[in-house]
């Protein structure tokens, strides 16, 4: 969202923010790209845009307003954000959730749910059909939309056909797959592509990533998921020896990181391995960090192995053993000679 200094929370979303603004006519914004580009931060800004106080005709959102400064404390009477459980805390953005149920007393602490749930969805539906504190109307935004399972889509499906008065709806994704087609078509779409790659890298190095270049193409040009892997404890000299290591079987530089990190990491190197093996230029990797195999087949195979790796990242049953045997496996399909 835009503070008091007016300033966008992203350099690069000034343009996607406009033509949201320029385009909408409808009742609900369906805003979709790859991961880790801002989907969230936009959806936010424009909720706050569409909520401003500032005159006909001056720039939205002004972030100085009573209105703006409401959404930036987060208490703003007419706007809603839902969000899983999961995410609350990682996007600073606590939301009340009644419905939920306490752990029985002896038990496993719940784990916070990574769903948008049906019972969020029908308080979302009900605030929407109530008479707005202030002029602008009712805003909800839902983020990410493709965590609605099928009864809470369904129980969003009919306030998206019929709104009530004024109510307005952002939806958020970069699955918009996952969308029932139903929802898809009561939505007014807003695509996003990747960010200048020279914006991006410039953004990141003003956040005090070295090499900012590097991080980014290893987060496949998404300047957010590229900050979040810094700060987890990537680094551009790391990335560039990745493949080394890899090839020689060590798992000690990866220990600790989740599961579905080194399944992406992986995948990362053999779509790289393969392109160059090919006369391709590397995506992922630095020119000269992937050595090219003499044949595609033991590449190919591995990199279906790793697509049945990525189902089961998120509940491995040892996070340790697994990640030895990932490497392992990739050790043995970079081996020399592997495709003769």
């Amino acid at each position: 969202m835009v503070g008091t200094d007016g300033a966008l929370p992203l350099p690069w979303l000034g343009d996607w923010l406009d033509t949201a603004l320029r385009t909408q006519r409808g009742h609900a914004v369906l805003i979709h790209g790859p991961q880790g580009i801002g989907q969230w931060q936009l959806s936010l800004t424009l909720a706050q845009a569409w909520l401003c106080d500032a005159d006909a005709g001056a720039r939205r959102p002004c972030g100085t307003c009573s209105s703006c400064r409401l959404v930036q404390a987060r208490s703003h009477p007419d706007l809603l954000v839902l969000l899983p459980e999961a995410l609350q805390g990682p996007l600073g953005w606590t939301v009340g959730d009644p419905e939920a149920e306490a752990p029985e007393t002896g038990s496993k602490t719940r784990q916070p749910s990574k769903e948008i749930k049906v019972e969020a969805v029908r308080a979302a539906v009900a605030f929407a059909q109530t008479t707005p504190a202030r002029n602008a109307g009712k805003v909800v935004v839902l983020h990410p939309a493709e965590r609605m399972n099928g009864i809470s889509a369904n129980a969003l499906l009919k306030t998206l056909e019929e709104p009530a008065g004024t109510a307005r709806f952002i939806l958020s994704s970069s699955a918009p797959q996952s969308l029932l087609p139903t929802i898809r078509s009561r939505c007014q779409a807003l695509g996003l592509a990747l960010p200048d790659p020279v914006q991006a890298t410039a953004w990141l190095a003003g956040q005090g990533v070295a090499s900012a270049e590097v991080v980014l193409a290893a987060a496949g040009g998404q300047p957010l998921d590229a900050l979040e892997w810094v700060r987890e404890g990537l680094d551009a000299k790391l990335w560039a020896r990745l493949p080394a290591i890899v090839a020689q079987g060590d798992a000690a530089p990866l220990t600790g990181w989740p599961i579905a990190r080194v399944v992406d990491a992986l995948q990362k190197l053999c779509h790289d391995v393969l392109s160059v093996s090919v006369g391709a230029a590397p995506r992922f990797f630095p020119a000269g960090a992937v050595t090219a195999r003499p044949g595609t087949a033991p590449i190919s195979q591995w990199s279906r192995e790793l697509l049945r790796a990525a189902r089961q990242a998120e509940h491995p049953l040892n996070s340790g053993l697994m990640i030895e045997a990932l490497v392992s496996r990739a050790r043995l399909a970079l081996m020399p000679g592997q495709g003769r």
